[in-house]
């Protein structure tokens, strides 16, 4: 475990593109399984492989959006834009929580949406309404 914190941490968009294309793909392939209950994938083998690089993609935009994210919380506690208990603990996660679903997510879930679309040769955004209503936890 410990080689593997050591990896990551010294290479955080590579290993971030790699575990968001096994993991993204993985959970496409479980999720299009439980519905046909039987093991499928929900696209053609050159498709899963294209699904494969967004999820990859996905994975180096999250890691710049949450590091951003937590970048730009802190710039509005410096500027004494947000009170001071927010500055740390579950005051800071929330905080960085609530400003990552509110400014990064409806983005970020749109360009993957946009890939999948440009993947299956699909056009329109149908059930991304649902998908952003999932950002509301915060």
């Amino acid at each position: 475990m410990q080689i593997y914190l050591i990896w990551v941490t010294k290479n955080p968009l590579l290993s971030a593109a790699i575990q968001f294309a096994i993991l993204g793909t993985l959970g496409e392939v479980i999720a299009f399984s439980l519905v046909k209950k039987k093991l499928a994938i929900p696209c053609t083998w050159l498709k899963l492989l294209g699904k494969v690089v967004a999820w990859a993609i996905l994975g180096i935009v999250i890691k710049y959006g949450f590091a951003g994210m937590k970048g730009f919380t802190q710039a509005l506690l410096d500027h004494r834009l947000l009170p001071a208990f927010l500055g740390s603990g579950l005051g800071w996660a929330f905080a960085v929580s609530v400003f990552t679903n509110i400014l990064f997510g409806p983005q970020m879930m749109a360009f993957h949406r946009l890939e999948d679309n440009l993947i299956l040769r699909q056009k329109g955004f149908q059930g991304i309404t649902r998908a952003w209503k999932t950002l509301i936890w915060f």
